[in-house]
């Protein structure tokens, strides 16, 4: 039988394997592990295996393993890393889509009994319907103020009661009632918390924008930055389009209330002499386009003359 290492050359062997992925990896997911257990661990380690790996530990051996490797590689970007270590934490190294992972990651989810202490992750809430307890569990309901009746020899529940809210520790009462009716009210797995991504630490709603969505708000963005260039007069790619038709129209406001003229006005100011001009120009391109004026007065004509044609019929004597 091999010697088994001590907890010098367990820590010696741990701060290996993560700077080595470290090396090897440039995207992780830093996941909460409260209430996972080992069976379920594994289970998430199948999972994900092939292109992720999962490494639990010691909150103060990663950090000292981060600095170490930040000093020796003189990547600083790890760093980044250190503030998100608190609490019951773990690290996926992955070279996937950080959305597909972290997906794969919240299927394995197991259900779990509410157990006295436990600080609510939802609200829990008691569906009216038989409970199959026989009546004397009565005065046990009446301790919580469910509303209960009697049916079929058995307790009914009668109303949905709000038992625990999302938030509030788990009594003992609560917790006897949920395990008599066989709920299991919570569900435990591996939370996102925080994305690493080259440098990059966000939160995990970021990786369900869509390309629709991102679109958006980039165009919002540019709306704001174009209305802001508009207004303290600063010139941008996207203001001077607006910029130059805004010098135009002030430009030819000036022409038309001077004997100042250009190209542009000139044409401007002879509508404005003689209004009847772009009329008569309108009427000549209506009368130019398919479907026009002319066309419009035969459609007309076409009713009219079905009137007449109804109205020959009419003109018999019923007695012809």
């Amino acid at each position: 039988m091999g010697v088994k290492p001590n907890k010098a050359q367990k820590k010696i062997a741990y701060d290996k394997k993560l700077c080595k992925l470290m090396d090897e990896y440039t995207q992780i997911l830093i996941v909460g592990a409260d209430n996972v257990g080992s069976t379920q661990m594994q289970n998430i380690r199948k999972g994900l295996r092939g292109e992720s790996i999962v490494l639990m530990g010691k909150n103060t051996m990663m950090k000292r393993s981060i600095r170490v490797h930040a000093e020796k590689t003189g990547n600083n970007a790890f760093l980044n890393l250190i503030p998100l270590l608190v609490g019951n934490v773990g690290l996926i190294f992955t070279k996937g889509d950080l959305k597909e992972v972290s997906e794969e990651v919240s299927k394995y989810k197991v259900g779990a009994p509410a157990r006295v202490g436990l600080i609510a992750p939802v609200d829990v809430v008691v569906p009216p319907g038989n409970t199959g307890l026989d009546p004397s569990q009565t005065s046990f309901f009446q301790v919580l103020n469910i509303p209960t009746k009697i049916n079929k020899g058995t307790v009914e529940i009668i109303t949905h009661v709000e038992l625990i809210k999302k938030g509030d520790k788990v009594g003992s009462s609560e917790a006897a009632l949920l395990s008599k009716l066989g709920i299991r009210p919570f569900s435990y797995g591996l939370i996102v918390l925080s994305v690493y991504d080259n440098g990059s630490v966000f939160s995990p709603a970021v990786l369900d924008l869509t390309e629709d969505d991102l679109v958006e708000k980039f165009s919002m963005g540019l709306s704001m930055a174009t209305s802001l260039s508009l207004q303290i007069s600063y010139p941008t790619l996207s203001a001077a389009p607006h910029m130059l038709i805004n010098g135009y129209k002030n430009a030819l406001a000036i022409a038309v209330e001077t004997e100042y003229s250009f190209a542009q006005a000139d044409k401007v100011k002879e509508y404005l002499k003689d209004p009847s001009k772009f009329v008569v120009a309108v009427s000549a391109v209506a009368a130019a386009a398919p479907g026009g004026a002319a066309t419009k007065e035969e459609k007309k004509e076409e009713p009219a003359g079905e009137e007449e044609e109804d109205d020959g019929d009419l003109g018999f004597s019923l007695f012809d």
